[in-house]
């Protein structure tokens, strides 16, 4: 079985290699809007009502915190790509197989990585949807009877259009657009809190619950949502995969270069919606804060676009590496041929897959905060410090990144325990009051 499994990771390397040789031809600036694109999505809207559960001082600090355990986590998943000598890992899982073995490796990453993958669409189907039901109900008041149901089933369509594009390195400008998106509606979430706040903000600001239980739950599903807002980890070895590399200028230097103006973006964005959005509205705001913004409307409409636009990119930088998945398991083990058929018809299955789930559970804040807990904390805070510690290392490497690599893992199996809890009881809640398909 062992050696099965082997042959077939080798086998589907070999296939990833083929199918990439052509498309190492990326730029570093490249690398910062797929990994902005990954990012900033759906995560900034949800952090103020994180805050709103947590309160100023813990709610900014476990942001920061997770901002740089993830980043370093993500500077130690740059450094493996290529730590093996002639070897390049284009796929999360063929490092875990690497490092932790063919099968441990395997079911421990591939497990994760899917999920993160696929959850992150289901999420973005809802995101998407609402935030076209947002932009619509501020210009046509009279069009606020239609269901958001509708909404999604537009963004599910135009994902099955788009899911037909070949692979990665064709994504560039629907990427690049979704970056300046994600960036766009960030500022006027937060030029739009500040002056509404300026006006009339709290003058108490206090977490949502009053009481223990209601507190603690509050708390797991915040560190699930904050969770979800570092998500990037599961695609970053499929954007690196996509940059060239020589042993002059090995792909880990543009990469990290990219990596570094992502974060930077990143943490601006997250921080200013976070810390404008909870100062404007405080315990009150919503669980996507644009949804707490009203006026002025045509404003708050274009920004709600923006976000739709955005999603449409970051629905594919996510789906992009399952769809591989599935189409290379397909000609592997079924003996299907790679055409355009079997493109068409195994990406518009997965779409609508998710499109139907994201229909029947479309509760932003629960999904954020279970998923989050779920899986997101995994790929990005517990196993690239279990496949470093695993990781056979030069001897410049000091050992002060084993004992941060035990860090992040600990942080992360926390953050993993408790999330998911708050998140299926925020879901549990939303339920109560929700008619399917409304």
């Amino acid at each position: 079985m062992e050696q099965t499994v082997q042959e077939n990771a080798g086998e589907n390397e070999g296939n990833n290699a083929n199918a990439n040789n052509d498309a190492r031809d990326a730029k570093w600036w490249c690398s910062t809007f797929h990994n902005v694109t990954a990012m900033v999505g759906a995560g900034v809207l949800g952090l103020p009502f994180a805050i709103s559960q947590l309160g100023w001082i813990p709610g900014v600090t476990a942001i920061m915190l997770s901002w740089l355990v993830t980043f370093y986590t993500l500077w130690q998943l740059v450094e493996m790509h290529e730590m093996v000598a002639g070897k390049r890992f284009d796929r999360y899982y063929e490092l875990g197989e690497h490092m932790l073995g063919p099968k441990l490796g395997f079911w421990l990453v591939m497990v994760q990585q899917l999920t993160v993958q696929i959850a992150s669409t289901i999420v973005y189907c809802v995101t998407g949807g609402k935030s076209l039901k947002k932009f619509f109900d501020l210009l046509i008041p009279g069009w606020s009877g239609v269901r958001q149901t509708f909404y999604i089933l537009f963004f599910i369509f135009l994902q099955f259009l788009l899911s037909q594009t070949p692979n990665f390195n064709k994504l560039k400008l629907v990427s690049m657009l979704a970056a300046l998106m994600s960036v766009c509606y960030s500022t006027v979430a937060v030029v739009t809190s500040i002056v509404i706040g300026v006006h009339h903000h709290p003058s108490h600001y206090g977490v949502r619950s009053h009481t223990v239980a209601g507190m603690t739950f509050d708390v797991f599903t915040a560190l699930g949502t904050i969770a979800f807002a570092f998500a990037g980890h599961s695609v970053v070895l499929e954007i690196q995969a996509t940059l060239p590399s020589t042993e002059e200028v090995p792909s880990k230097k543009p990469m990290w270069r990219g990596v570094v103006s992502a974060y930077l973006i990143v943490i601006l964005c997250y921080m200013a919606v976070a810390v404008s959005g909870y100062w404007a509205f405080g315990s009150a705001v919503e669980d996507d804060v644009l949804i707490s913004l009203e006026h002025p409307a045509w404003v708050i409409a274009i920004a709600n676009l923006m976000v739709f636009v955005h999603v449409i990119g970051s629905f594919q930088v996510f789906a992009m590496p399952v769809f591989d998945t599935i189409e290379s398991l397909l000609v592997r083990k079924y003996n299907f041929a790679r055409s355009r058929t079997l493109r068409l018809v195994s990406r518009s299955l997965f779409v609508a897959l998710v499109g139907f789930i994201a229909l029947c559970v479309p509760f932003f804040g629960g999904l954020l905060g279970f998923f989050g807990g779920l899986a997101f904390t995994s790929t990005s805070y517990i196993i690239p410090g279990l496949l470093w510690l695993a990781a056979p290392k030069p001897k410049h490497y000091s050992k002060v990144h084993s004992y941060a690599s035990l860090a992040c893992v600990t942080i992360g199996l926390f953050i993993a325990i408790t999330a998911p809890i708050g998140g299926v009881r925020t879901i549990i809640l939303s339920i109560k009051t929700y008619k399917f398909f409304s």
